[in-house]
């Protein structure tokens, strides 16, 4: 089972935007779709699984491209043809499910600059299938959010069933910045995160870790909960924490993950401090990794 989940290569036999992802977290197949294939990104996160040491062959998006990939594997996914192959045959029943297609891949997808139209060209691949449960899930850093297209694309992913998850890994600037390593204002994703989560309930993912042998403070923490709560005071609604940690080589050497029983109690202070529901998900020796 861990084996499995452990497979998470960027393309799928010749596919370059498209890849299919036995995840975790969905309880099933999903579907990734990589809008940043040339490995760019607006966060420079010291726990960051891509290889941005190697350039890509493939730069820039070619939207032709991705919706013939996109069709394919839908197709390929829901009529159970996938389970015949080397690499997914050995999917327990359970799991043999199409549960989403994910917007992430190599960088923040929503800095694509057609975003809302992939969105909707994406969305209307799904409709003419007859897949309206699977889910449209975007994991994003949250940090795009106040762009108009941007919140164009939101609001397609709204019509048709899907899902935010916004990265929050701090719950201080110092601690944001030490982290994520961006220019990008602290305020500005939690005013994002915010203002999204007062539209539609958002889920929020948070990797916690060792930093130079270090986890993250009992300070830090209690702030963490503390920026929670603020999200849920000014209105925002949040369905769910998920509490992860490194499960793949990160991009900093000095980055480890936490311990099994200390992602637990993060979602144990979680809970107590925010009254929202928390999750966690283990790195290291039980890791189960799939698409960020």
């Amino acid at each position: 089972m861990h084996e499995l989940h452990a497979r998470h290569e960027r393309s799928f036999e010749t596919n370059r935007f498209v890849y299919p992802v036995l995840s975790r977290r969905s309880g099933g197949i999903s579907i990734g779709v990589n809008l940043n294939p040339d490995k760019i990104c607006n966060f420079d996160c010291i726990y960051c699984q891509v290889d941005r040491t190697r350039q890509s062959e493939t730069r820039f998006v070619e939207t032709d491209a991705l919706l013939a990939e996109l069709g394919e594997m839908l197709d390929f996914v829901a009529s159970g043809e996938i389970y015949q192959t080397e690499k997914f045959r050995d999917t327990p029943p359970a799991l043999r499910r199409l549960n989403d297609m994910a917007f992430s891949g190599d960088g923040e997808p929503t800095t694509y600059k057609n975003f809302d139209e992939l969105i909707a060209a994406c969305a209307q691949l799904k409709r003419a299938r007859g897949l309206d449960d699977v889910k449209m899930v975007l994991i994003t850093n949250a940090s795009m959010f106040h762009r108009e297209h941007v919140q164009r694309g939101l609001q397609i992913l709204d019509e048709n069933n899907g899902e935010i998850w916004a990265k929050l890994d701090a719950g201080t600037a110092e601690y944001f910045h030490l982290v994520d390593r961006t220019p990008i204002a602290f305020q500005q994703v939690l005013d994002n995160i915010t203002a999204a989560a007062r539209v539609r309930p958002v889920v929020i993912q948070s990797l916690l870790m060792r930093v130079a042998g270090e986890p993250p403070s009992a300070a830090e923490l209690d702030a963490f909960c503390d920026r929670l709560n603020e999200i849920t005071a000014a209105g925002g609604r949040i369905k769910l924490v998920q509490i992860y940690t490194v499960a793949r080589r990160p991009a900093e050497d000095f980055v480890a993950p936490l311990a099994d029983a200390e992602v637990d109690a993060i979602v144990e202070l979680v809970a107590a401090r925010t009254k929202l529901p928390a999750t966690p998900y283990y790195g290291g020796a039980t890791a189960q990794s799939e698409s960020p």
